[in-house]
């Protein structure tokens, strides 16, 4: 089974873009990263697609699952798994 494209939008420093890296390497996926704080122009279009203004905001297919504490929710849920067809 194909992973989906998983793109999230992040800063370099902020603790839970640390964190969701963290659990997306241990699910050993490879994701795009946005990074807001060198690109600030694609923080419009993080808000826009996701309606959030804090980061991350993680993006599998076309699912908006949300910040790291919604990506940690979805794994301890067991339905993060089936989403990045693991």
């Amino acid at each position: 089974m194909t992973t989906p494209a998983i793109v999230m939008y992040a800063t370099q420093s902020c603790p839970f873009c640390v964190a969701a890296r963290s659990l997306l390497q241990a699910k050993g996926v490879d994701w795009l990263e946005i990074l807001i704080d060198i690109e600030p122009d694609k923080k419009a279009e993080m808000m826009a697609k996701s309606g959030r203004h804090t980061v991350p905001q993680i993006f599998i297919g076309d699912t908006h699952v949300g910040g790291f504490d919604d990506l940690q929710a979805l794994d301890q849920s067991g339905g993060l798994d089936p989403l990045l067809g693991l």
